[in-house]
């Protein structure tokens, strides 16, 4: 039940889903892997939508070349974990949802257990190992993959239903080269709005979401694409010949690092 402080807090968004969707929304559990560049505004978005329980999990600490993208950390954060400095501003946000924070690097040993019991998984990473761990960690559990990547003023993001979607792996086969590069920060803004707005219509139910569809953001134009991806039969992690490897490749691809 959505206390009188909730319906008034959500009042004007459950003009477009009412009390049924707000509680919903309440009831999810959404794993944020990086609360970074992408991470900021998706948790933020999160939050204040009243999605009821945040999980968070960044091992980096807040430093000053962070903040031209990183909004939920400011000058007196440097030097805190970020997972502290999230904790303290998303529970500022919304007193009335539960945010579960992590210090931890995601690794093979660890990934199931901190993703849990969670309805979703966010990915706003900065490396594709672990987009992929997180790709496969979501077939596991039967749980979609919302991702998002950006580089300078260019981002990409799709969405990933386990059994009903193409995966990570079967649109990048490959990881592109691990690389500092640059990053304005509205551009990450862009992107990850967007895959908040994809969390919040799969809670709902509602609308079409990016599945089987990539896509692709120019922030140089303002223009936005989409390419069509579907599955891959010989996908090592979903295909029906997971034993056949994928040759090795070079792909063109955003790797979305939040440094």
């Amino acid at each position: 039940m959505l206390s009188l402080r909730e319906h008034e807090r959500y009042r004007r968004q459950t003009m477009l889903f009412g009390d049924e969707g707000q509680e919903r929304l309440k009831k999810a559990h959404i794993f944020v892997a990086g609360v970074g560049g992408l991470g900021s505004p998706v948790s933020i978005y999160l939050a204040v939508a009243g999605v009821g329980t945040l999980t968070v999990v960044d091992k980096d600490v807040v430093d000053l070349s962070n903040l031209n993208r990183q909004i939920l950390h400011g000058q007196a954060d440097i030097g805190k974990k970020k997972v502290a400095s999230a904790e303290e501003k998303l529970t500022a946000l919304n007193p009335d949802i539960r945010v579960n924070v992590i210090d931890t690097t995601i690794d093979e040993t660890n990934a199931a257990r901190l993703v849990g019991n969670a309805d979703g998984i966010v990915d706003a990473m900065d490396n594709y190992p672990t987009r992929y761990l997180l790709n496969d960690i979501a077939l596991e559990k039967k749980i979609p993959l919302f991702h998002g990547a950006i580089r300078g003023f260019y981002g990409q993001a799709t969405t990933i239903i386990p059994g009903k979607t193409a995966c990570l792996r079967c649109i990048f086969p490959c990881a592109p080269p691990k690389e500092v590069f640059p990053v304005i920060g509205a551009t990450p803004g862009v992107i990850g709005t967007l895959q908040a707005n994809e969390v919040i219509r799969y809670l709902l139910g509602t609308g079409d979401l990016l599945a089987n569809r990539l896509l692709i953001w120019d922030g140089m134009s303002s223009r936005t694409e989409e390419i069509a991806v579907t599955g891959n039969p010989k996908c090592p992690a979903c295909g029906s010949d997971r034993a056949e490897k994928i040759p090795e490749k070079k792909e063109h691809s955003l790797n979305g690092r939040k440094k």
